[in-house]
């Protein structure tokens, strides 16, 4: 009885937890091919280059991880095929081990994205995670004979429900926007003072002085200490933007964004640039002239092809170049539309759902 008992905890904790993980990267799907792009793109310098052809596949790959993770999770709490499911999620923890494991010891990737942008965490945090989960379902393996070896229709039907809901989700998070916007950059945020600290910044100064380490809060002015290392002691208190940063030929354009009325027309990679929305993004510009609302398009891309593209399609506005990185973060749709009253965004939408002027103008109305 007591076994059975701490069996269903542990199949409650692993099974919640990878429901969990799963349904914040199901809201996001985009960013979980993100980071998987990343990891490919690492292993084909470091391991072997096959890696490199993973990458056009990225967003199919993490839709399944993700779908398989939740359907998994679920399988478990329900006990429906249970020796089947304890060895999937054993081979899936492992997998993910190897990821945490590699980003830490190897400083590569610096956010596994194991919780999308929702919770952050650290390479070694993330791996220390995964530690523990596999000690979990290891134990789950050991005593694999003891789960439930049958189960009822209604929990078949409730796995197969969470399976589908959970594609079809993934689905309308790739064709629309995430659900839950977790990042830096969602509606609401004044992009110009989340690019300040939210407090003074506070730091530990580690010093050294005749083979005794101390500790300081403010830099000590006797000079016979030897600097050793500074410790922020606040670091929630840090910018919640620091890379945003946006220029042409002409200069830095980064401040100019955060002044007056802005419709940005966002493209994180020009070659990769869906062009089925194109012809509603002309007339939306096109409706756009003469009124308080200045376009401009933000790509992460060489000058001569922002240039390109907006003499290509008559747009007649200021093109500006950015980080991949920035784009991506900002928008998870190439292109992507951000609307910003005074550097604080007041909208944002997929290329599938532009709108129309009336509908930006609205925005900005009181």
């Amino acid at each position: 009885m007591i076994k059975d008992g701490f069996l269903w905890v542990l199949r409650f904790l692993v099974g919640g937890l990878f429901i969990f993980s799963g349904l914040i990267k199901v809201n996001d799907p985009v960013g979980t091919s993100i980071k998987l792009e990343e990891y490919f793109d690492v292993f084909s310098n470091d391991i072997a280059g096959f890696f490199q052809y993973l990458e056009p596949f990225a967003l199919p790959i993490g839709v399944f991880l993700v779908v398989l993770e939740v359907t998994l999770g679920v399988m478990l709490i329900l006990g429906v095929k249970s020796k089947f499911t304890v060895w999937s999620l054993g081979a899936m923890i492992l997998f993910f081990t190897f990821l945490t494991f590699y980003s830490a010891y190897f400083n590569k990737v610096t956010d596994c994205g194991c919780f999308g942008d929702a919770i952050k965490l650290t390479p070694w945090e993330s791996f220390y995670k995964d530690i523990i989960l596999l000690v979990l379902i290891t134990i789950l393996l050991i005593f694999k004979d003891d789960l439930p070896r049958y189960s009822s229709k209604w929990t078949k039907v409730t796995v197969v429900i969470a399976l589908v809901s959970s594609l079809i989700l993934s689905i309308l998070a790739i064709r629309n926007l995430p659900f839950i916007d977790f990042r830096a950059y969602k509606i609401g945020v004044d992009i110009p003072r989340a690019m300040e600290p939210s407090s003074p910044l506070l730091y530990t100064y580690v010093m050294k002085k005749g083979g005794e380490t101390v500790e300081f809060d403010q830099y000590p002015s006797d000079e016979s200490y030897e600097f050793v290392e500074m410790n922020l002691k606040n670091p929630e208190a840090l910018p919640k933007i620091s890379d945003f940063a946006v220029w042409n030929d002409s200069g830095d354009y980064s401040a100019e964004m955060f002044t007056g009325n802005k419709l940005v027309i966002l493209v994180s990679n020009m070659p990769k640039m869906s062009s089925s929305n194109l012809e509603q993004i002309d007339a939306l510009v096109t409706n756009l002239n003469n009124t308080p609302v200045e376009v401009v398009l933000v790509a992460a891309a060489a000058q001569e092809e922002v240039d390109s593209l907006i003499s290509s399609r008559g747009w007649g506005i200021t093109g500006l170049q950015a980080d991949a990185t920035v784009v991506k973060t900002m928008i998870r749709s190439n292109p992507g539309i951000m609307v910003l009253k005074d550097g604080v965004v007041i909208g944002k939408y997929h290329d599938n759902n532009t709108p129309d002027a009336a509908e930006v103008i609205d925005l900005f109305m009181p």
